[in-house]
């Protein structure tokens, strides 16, 4: 599918037939850059020390994010299947960054947190399992370049 906007340059395809995602940058001044992901326009900025205005995230950041809502939605959905029930599910995601340029992450640690009343060990831990050594593409990307640590976390409501 091709979307098209108003603005003639900007253009975006979007999960087209050969499986492939295409996110479309856009540099408005500056340092700052609008991307649209899935209809969502986000800008990304640096902090005013380096030329940015901080009119949004910096680019790695995003990196962190796409994992906790991979393995999140993942986590949650095995969840459900195994009827299980949380009150709250909060996915952190920890990440070190090299000193030396390029600068990247070299280590990220996800702390799973749920929420619940006697909630069952065991199915969490399979769930999360599940998520990070099957279906989390971000993930299963990520293990490729660094390493990968987890634990979950319960707190009992």
């Amino acid at each position: 599918m091709i979307i098209r906007s108003d603005n003639l340059n900007l253009t975006q395809i979007i999960n087209d037939d050969m499986g492939k995602e295409t996110v479309n940058t856009k540099w408005l001044s500056n340092m700052a850059f609008e991307t649209e992901i899935n209809g969502h326009k986000i800008v990304i900025d640096a902090v005013p020390e380096v030329g940015g205005e901080n009119r949004g995230p910096r680019p790695k950041p995003f990196m962190l994010a796409a994992l906790g809502g991979c393995t999140g939605m993942d986590v949650i959905s095995i969840l459900a299947k195994m009827r299980v029930e949380v009150d709250s599910f909060n996915v952190k995601v920890e990440g070190d960054i090299t000193d030396e340029f390029p600068k990247h992450f070299y280590k990220m640690h996800v702390i799973y947190e749920f929420s619940g009343k006697d909630l069952p060990m065991d199915k969490l831990q399979k769930a999360v399992s599940l998520s990070e050594e099957r279906y989390c593409g971000v993930s299963a990307v990520y293990k490729k370049t660094m390493e990968m640590t987890s634990e979950i976390r319960i707190i009992e409501s």
